[in-house]
This record gives structure tokens, sequence and C-alpha cells, in this order.
């Protein structure tokens, strides 16, 4: 089965995450959110697994750029609405095969879930 990574190709963690990939042979289909938005299912279903603040880059200058009123008073409803609307506010990379979901690039946790 095939991984899915979503990011944004400028991103240098994603670029490590595909060096990565590509050093140990595992095949992925790139999904540029940045260009390509996030499909909502995908993006909820994430949500519903990791929680909304395991993949909202609170740190990112997307998010800090934000007014005030957006940033403020998160919930899950409200966070999911801000990923869609600028899904640069999403952690990256998210990879997916099967039942792996992994957020941000951490060889170790790669190893374990892609081997």
């Amino acid at each position: 089965m095939n991984l899915a990574l979503y990011g944004i190709p400028n991103c240098d963690t994603v670029k490590k995450a595909r060096r990565w990939l590509d050093a140990n042979g595992i095949a992925y289909a790139f999904h540029n959110y940045k260009k390509d938005g996030v499909p909502e299912h995908d993006l909820r279903e994430w949500v519903s697994r990791l929680g909304w603040e395991r993949l909202l880059n609170r740190s990112g200058t997307t998010f800090r750029k934000l007014p005030a009123e957006e940033k403020t008073n998160l919930d899950t409803d409200r966070a999911i609405a801000l990923m869609l609307a600028h899904p640069s506010a999403i952690k990256r990379p998210v990879a997916v095969r099967g039942d792996a979901l992994l957020v941000g690039f951490d060889p170790d946790a790669w190893v374990d879930a892609l081997g």
C-alpha cells in the first residue's frame, strides 16, 4: 500500500521526510496542501484520531499572522475551519499509510510505523 504524504514542497521538514522516504525505498504520493488544499474528510479523520491540537501548528508564521479573533477560543470545529481555510497552519508533513498516521518528521517514529 502506497503512502500519502501531505505537506508543502518548500518546507524543510517535508524535504527531510521526502529524502528519508526515497532513501528507504518507500513509494508515496505527494499532496501539496498549500496548492490543492486538504480534503475535509481527511482532515476530520486526522482530527478524530489525533486531536486538532496535534495538527494545528500554532508556532508557524501562518497561525501567528492570523487575526486574534481567529486564533482564540478554538474548539474542534473552529480549528478544522481554520485549517481548511489556511492549510499552511497544519503541521507537516502528514503521512498516511493504512492505519499509520504520522504528523511531523521523526525518523525513529517513521521507522517503527513504516518500516
